[in-house]
């Protein structure tokens, strides 16, 4: 960038021009630690406004009320844990959920029940125990799906039935494998190939006559051998070939 580009007029948040020359930030400028058009606090673009911070980390508690909302998420991701109760009650959910990300648990979990699934999903990431647990019943399934992929695996049977398949499948990915027969009969293809690739082998031969291809390439590559050999002439000439091969690999 040349020297006549960092002059150049740029555009903030209202859409109003501005250049370094009324900058606040000119011993930053001085020092290649704010650079127009890469490095600005000012600009509308956010990628801009995040190398500002991530270059000056020590001003972004300066920018926690910032008129406008993507500076205040921005600086809430460098800006001290201490200092961000206040956005706690931000009008904007993008920057309750980066505090969610970052404050003290005690004050994450005050957040667990905000009107933003969003912030929810942020604070899912966050807790632990019991106040995971409270969130399985979630009404947002990302929520739901957040809380899966954490939650200790002896409690996710609790969710074996929750409505939305991706749920299903994260507590398929985790749940212990003697509690994953019900998800074999699930109505989701996807749910029962996560399944029948934890299952116990035997537990597959319940599979053989399943409408989806890849869960009988699963049976044929994981089931008993007398079960895989029920697979060599399937339509499918893949699940087909794999049954055979295993049907070489014990004769040979």
């Amino acid at each position: 960038m040349t020297l006549s580009d960092e002059n150049e007029a740029a555009e903030d948040w209202t859409g109003r021009t501005f250049s370094c020359q009324d900058c606040l930030h000119q011993k930053l400028r001085e020092g290649g630690r704010c650079v127009l058009g890469r490095i600005c606090v000012r600009d509308k673009r956010a990628r801009r406004i995040d190398s500002f911070f991530s270059s000056n980390p020590e001003y972004a508690g300066d920018y926690l009320d910032h008129l406008y909302f993507e500076v205040r998420a921005l600086a809430a991701k460098y800006a001290n844990p201490f200092q961000l109760t206040r956005l706690m009650k931000d009008p904007e959910a993008e920057v309750r959920a980066v505090a969610a990300l970052k404050l003290p648990l005690p004050r994450v979990r005050d957040m667990r029940n905000d009107k933003s699934s969003a912030v929810r999903q942020a604070c899912a990431l966050r807790l632990e125990g019991a106040d995971l647990v409270a969130m399985a019943g979630d009404d947002d399934d990302q929520v739901r799906f957040a809380v899966a992929r954490r939650l200790d695996p002896a409690l996710l049977p609790m969710m074996l039935d929750d409505p939305a398949p991706n749920v299903r499948r994260a507590v398929a990915a985790r749940v212990p494998v003697n509690r994953l027969y019900v998800l074999l009969k699930d109505d989701d293809a996807l749910v029962r190939r996560a399944a029948a690739e934890r299952c116990a082998p035997e537990a597959l031969a319940m599979l053989v006559e399943d409408p989806d291809l890849r869960l009988r390439f699963v049976v044929a590559d994981r089931a008993p051998r007398e079960v895989a050999l029920r697979l060599v002439n399937d339509p499918d000439e893949e699940v087909a070939r794999r049954a055979r091969e295993r049907r070489d690999e014990t004769t040979n």
